[in-house]
């Protein structure tokens, strides 16, 4: 799961992909880019896409995936209402089910992250019961990684109102991520420059989408510190913050 992630909004200008550079600069004038993006706000992100057969796109967002049978954005609130959450969508069910596949096939974008953020939930020695604790994830040495992702169009009936709606694929968890989202053991998938080009060009066969959709990044390539129990009210979420009844994720 993926419902927590930001940017290092001093630090990202420019962005490349495929050899080719984007300018970020009229996103993080409309504010797009955040060091903290809170899913359940359900709000703007900058998103990559193709944009013809020698470019791409950097697109602001709604972050929820709004299934085609959705007419109104008085049914999406009533969805909010009862817990379900478009957020993110699973790669084992990607092309299995109704409501992500045919974005699967035809509408594949990146999610552009600096960091994102999830619990390890732990019962120390001193407590009743078990506590969750939130860590802040980078990959080493980068200022920015891409989050495969599927996006979809929706049109409000009633009012007219349209807007391009998106979820973050995940996938099993890879040996960092267990430790740490060790109830769900999932996490976002995260590709590296030549996989994430690739997941945004046209004509990928269903094996290949599959394939790239539940890519697991290395845990190598991964670093992990604890914040703050309330991290998405600071104003620095990714500072680190220990907790000394807590051991280390390895030891």
């Amino acid at each position: 799961m993926c419902n927590f992630y930001g940017h290092k909004v001093d630090k990202m200008n420019f962005i490349r992909l495929n050899n080719i550079e984007l300018e970020l600069g009229y996103i993080a004038a409309i504010e797009e880019l955040q060091e903290l993006i809170n899913g359940f706000n359900y709000g703007k992100a900058p998103v990559i896409r193709k944009k013809n057969e020698s470019s791409y796109e950097v697109v602001p967002m709604h972050w929820e995936f709004i299934p085609f049978w959705i007419k109104t954005m008085e049914q999406v609130q009533q969805a909010r209402r009862q817990g379900i959450p478009w957020l993110n969508a699973s790669s084992e069910k990607l092309l299995e089910s109704k409501m992500f596949r045919d974005a699967a096939l035809k509408r594949r974008c990146l999610v552009l992250v600096s960091h994102f953020f999830e619990w390890r939930s732990f019962k120390p020695a001193t407590k009743k019961k078990e506590n969750k604790y939130p860590y802040c994830i980078e990959l080493n040495n980068k200022e920015y990684f891409f989050m495969a992702g599927i996006w979809q169009p929706f049109t409000d009936k009633e009012t007219g109102e349209t807007m391009d709606t998106f979820a973050i694929v995940t996938t099993e968890a890879n040996d960092l991520m267990k430790r740490i989202h060790n109830k769900k053991q999932r996490m976002p998938t995260i590709l590296p420059a030549a996989l994430a080009a690739e997941w945004i060009q046209e004509g990928l066969s269903e094996k290949r989408i599959k394939e790239i959709a539940s890519y697991q990044l290395p845990a190598e390539q991964m670093e992990a510190w604890t914040v703050a129990r309330d991290f998405i009210k600071t104003i620095d979420p990714s500072k680190e913050v220990a907790y000394a009844e807590i051991p280390p994720l390895y030891e």
